[in-house]
């Protein structure tokens, strides 16, 4: 209904009620200006949810606007990301170095304000969310990380005092229709559930209304229902437009400390648009010069200027920041005391928040000597893990239920559950995660971003393919989640094609800001975990099921070389005239297939690139020292696509590689079959600098022997 019109004099007095619309009105205005001005964005949601906003972040969330990066702050964030104004609009009432310019800049070439929000870009935003659901996930992520830190970090007062705790903040998260229809969100909400993450709170914004129309079209089921089957604690709020009922549901979640709250809120999309309010009209486009003069009128906001803040509704906004710089404030010198009392907790707490290693935190981790091989690169990788659990106290990890198969279990320590669960605490540091890989990825970014822990998730490398849109996240953000993979090949054997990585390789290689990592052996694993502790953007580590051999470095050069991404492992007697570039469980057979050509007289030299992305951060000289332009016969030898291989092989080199699915067999009758033997390497190589036409043929024929099609068994017979 129409409501009063903010006064041009800034001395006039509102009631409380017409104050609290005045600054909802004032989100709402701020959100459909700046869509107009782009001519492009999302009014609807920002419209409806301004009040339950409004609510939650001056009357309950944790915030310093002064410093966005307090460690102790709540967390807030839209996974429902196409709502992106409604963040803005808020961070830049509450004093973020947001400016009103910027709001006007929304969706523009290097804008603070992008369509969709981004870490990293705007102060203040936690998380990348837009891919609906995601931003869910990682707020499953953020509790469980606050979660583990406060039991690890939290100390009894002393003296009836506060000081011990100071790990102590909420996650709340927004959400849409969209997000609830996402397979990710029922993982994460399963899991969360099961783990009891009471200070995770959750607005499910109910406004049935989607791109195509209502929701009704595909999506009737009982919400609620489901989220209490889930063990979360359900309100619905009634009129979303009621402040007093929004913040009574919110004391009531906050209240409760064994479930993580749901809060479903009706909000109308587009609310006070006279043609456009519960449309699908109103979700994805500018409400359009017309409807927004009408808009204006109905809520009883001034047509100009746009983007007007009226200095009532601002100082109300930077009073919640200032209250949150206060609260900081006290949380810093509760932190001072906590340090005189637990100096070592302390120091610890604070390295693991800045990602500052402890000194010697990988002094024990082990050279393997070849008679302790050979042996499977995922049991050394489990091993590894667990030594530098040791050292760095809040590493943990996690799998998707196969930590008898990722060997990821850290073995001196709890799991991570609620401590009435047998072996479980929220010290726990192995966090089972279940078959929920999609959830999993995302719930590690989440924790990655909410910092202070080194988290991992693991599984089978096929399976990379259900985390692959939170893995392109974490990319996106820079933030450092660990994936591990294992059964890295068609070495994988008997499980067969679907089991079998092919282009997962490659995929993940084409993905910006990710790394890959497939080391060679057991020391090129302990290097590699080396290398990503000290990461600051996501990475994945590729690893063997099958045993393989352990290379001597006292006859071969120092695995140490992994962390330029290639190195000369071992070279040709003489000027290279042949080089063998591999990865993985293939290096032992391009060190094996040298012998034998130097032995022939062909001069070789091998390459183990366990990294294309560190090979490629290395300076020019020092590629060209490892690849010598001059020496162009060059054959790429790795059990996967050999898509992207030309880069490093050149236009005269060639690639032994598996460009098919994969069979059911023994693994050692694959690689027979296959041609990842050898001899064969040896054949290839010295066809490929004596005949290399005829050599590329060859390998064209091998890959096309065993690209056939699934026989059509219900093809007509004539």
């Amino acid at each position: 209904m129409p409501q009063q019109k903010p006064s041009e004099n800034s001395h006039h007095s509102y009631t409380p009620e017409d104050l609290d619309q005045l600054c909802i009105n004032t989100i709402r205005f701020l959100a459909v200006d700046a869509v107009e001005k782009a001519n492009s964005g999302h009014p609807g949601a920002p419209m409806g949810l301004a009040p339950v906003a409004y609510v939650l972040w001056t009357r309950h969330l944790r915030f310093d606007p002064k410093d966005p990066h307090w460690f102790n702050r709540d967390r807030f964030m839209l996974s429902n990301g196409h709502a992106s104004m409604l963040h803005y609009a808020l961070l830049h009432l509450t004093g973020f170095d947001l400016t009103l310019d910027d709001i006007k800049n929304f969706r523009q070439f290097g804008s603070k304000t992008p369509g969709h929000p981004e870490r990293g870009n705007t102060l203040g935003i936690e998380v990348t969310t837009g891919p609906l659901g995601q931003g869910f996930a990682n707020a499953a992520g953020m509790a469980i990380a606050e979660q583990f830190l406060a039991s690890t970090f939290n100390r009894p007062p002393v003296d009836s005092k506060a000081e011990g705790n100071i790990i102590d903040h909420h996650t709340y998260v927004f959400m849409g229709d969209g997000c609830m229809e996402e397979g990710i969100t029922s993982e994460a909400a399963s899991l969360a559930g099961h783990l009891e993450l009471g200070k995770l709170i959750a607005f499910y914004d109910d406004n049935g209304i989607s791109i195509d129309g209502s929701t009704n079209l595909t999506f009737t089921e009982d919400v609620g229902k489901r989220y209490e089957a889930y063990h979360w604690h359900v309100q619905r709020v009634a009129d979303p437009n009621d402040l007093e009922e929004v913040d009574h549901a919110i004391r009531v979640a906050k209240s409760v400390l064994d479930k993580p709250s749901l809060i479903i809120v009706p909000t109308h999309i587009g609310y006070g648009s006279p043609n456009k309010q519960d449309t699908a009209k109103a979700h994805g486009s500018a409400l359009g010069k017309d409807e927004v003069i009408l808009t204006k009128q109905h809520l009883g906001w001034p047509q100009q200027p746009d983007f007007l803040v009226p200095p009532e509704a601002e100082k109300v906004f930077r009073e919640a920041g200032d209250r949150g710089t206060k609260d900081h404030e006290a949380w810093t010198k509760q932190f001072a005391e906590y340090q005189k009392a637990n100096a070592k907790d302390a120091k610890t707490l604070l390295h693991a928040t800045q990602r500052i290693l402890p000194d010697g935190w990988d002094d024990d981790l082990p050279v393997f000597q070849p008679a302790e091989g050979p042996v499977a690169t995922r049991n050394i990788g489990g091993k590894v893990m667990n030594i530098i659990a040791e050292k760095v106290p809040t590493l943990t990890s996690g799998s998707a239920d196969l930590n008898e198969s990722t060997f990821t279990k850290l073995e001196n320590w709890d799991d991570f559950e609620p401590s009435q669960l047998k072996h479980g605490s929220y010290k726990g540091r192995t966090l089972n995660f279940g078959i929920r890989e999609h959830a999993m990825a995302a719930i590690v970014n989440g924790m990655a971003a909410h910092g202070g822990v080194y988290p991992s998730g693991s599984t089978f490398f096929c399976f990379s393919d259900y985390m692959r849109p939170a893995v392109r996240l974490s990319a996106i953000m820079q933030v450092p989640s660990i994936f591990v993979y294992t059964h890295d090949s068609v070495a994988l054997g008997e499980d067969g094609p679907t089991h079998e990585p092919i282009e997962h390789l490659a995929s993940l290689r084409a993905m910006p800001n990710f790394t890959v990592i497939r080391p060679a052996d057991a020391n090129e694993t302990v290097e590699a975990w080396r290398c990503i502790m000290k990461m600051k953007g996501p990475a994945g580590i590729v690893l063997t099921r099958q045993k393989i051999p352990i290379i001597d470095q006292a006859k071969y050069c120092s695995a140490r070389g992994l962390s330029k991404g290639a190195y000369v492992i071992s070279d040709a007697m003489s000027d290279p005239e042949v080089i063998l570039i591999a990865t993985g469980s293939e290096v032992h057979l391009a060190l094996g297939a040298q012998t034998e050509l130097e032995q022939r007289g062909i001069m070789t030299r091998v390459v183990s690139m366990p990294c294309w992305e560190f090979f490629e951060e290395q300076p020019e000289h020092y590629r060209n020292m490892v690849l010598p332009p001059e020496v162009t016969c060059r054959l790429s030898i790795e059990l996967g696509s050999s898509f992207g291989w030309e880069r490093w092989v050149g236009p005269d080199g060639a690639a032994l590689s598996v460009d098919h699915f994969g069979v059911s067999s023994p693994y050692k009758d694959i690689l027979q079959a296959y041609d990842f033997t050898v001899p064969k390497i040896v054949h290839y190589a010295e066809q490929l600098l004596h005949f290399p036409q005829a050599a590329k043929e060859e390998l064209r024929a091998l890959q096309q022997r065993f690209a056939h099609a699934p026989m059509e068994h219900s093809e007509i017979k004539s």
